[in-house]
């Protein structure tokens, strides 16, 4: 055995593991000199200001600059039909949705050219 596989992977530039929350935590905190709590305080305004203006008075999109447009689309609900099942090639019934919405993030160009 070599060792720890992640560990490998990390030295190599593979990909690893995803961060955990006290990690982005901790690594934000690092960068900014702020505390822990103070990190944790802006997070959860972020969440405050993104449900203010995603919920049902909000105006049903967030900007976070340079990164990603949030956006709310409302799916309609859709009725139980007989179709065939993409994998196994027979006759299934799918289920009926009720209407809801949901979240749509897009990357913003910034965002992008950080991955390229």
């Amino acid at each position: 055995m070599r060792g720890n596989p992640m560990a490998d992977n990390k030295k190599s530039g593979g990909a690893g593991k995803a961060m955990t929350k006290a990690a982005v935590v901790q690594e934000v905190s690092t960068k900014t000199q702020l505390s822990k709590k103070q990190v944790v305080a802006v997070f959860d305004a972020l969440t405050d200001l993104i449900k203010a203006q995603l919920g049902k008075k909000g105006p049903g999109v967030f900007t976070i600059p340079g990164l990603l447009k949030l956006k709310k689309v409302h799916k309609p609900a859709t009725k139980a039909r007989e179709g065939i099942h993409p994998i196994t090639k027979q006759k299934t019934t799918f289920k009926a949705k009720p209407a809801r919405n949901t979240v749509r993030a897009r990357a913003l160009k910034n965002l992008n050219d950080l991955i390229k």
